[in-house]
């Protein structure tokens, strides 16, 4: 099977939206996907930080 290039998975978010879309939903679904990749790519590459650090840093209880 053939890789997806950017612009056809760039595609299939949009032709989702609903015909009274605005370009603002468009920018709304890519941001989301670029955020969602770059999380996959950290977490490949081992740049995770533990819940439990997380919490602590920001002062929550465990």
């Amino acid at each position: 099977m053939p890789t997806a290039t950017i612009r056809d998975e760039a595609r299939r978010p949009v032709e989702q939206l609903p015909d009274d879309a605005t370009w603002d939903d468009v920018l709304d679904q890519v941001s989301v996907r670029q955020s969602v990749e770059a999380g996959l790519d950290d977490c490949r590459a081992g740049r995770l930080v533990p819940v439990a650090e997380v919490r602590r840093r920001l002062g929550l209880p465990s």
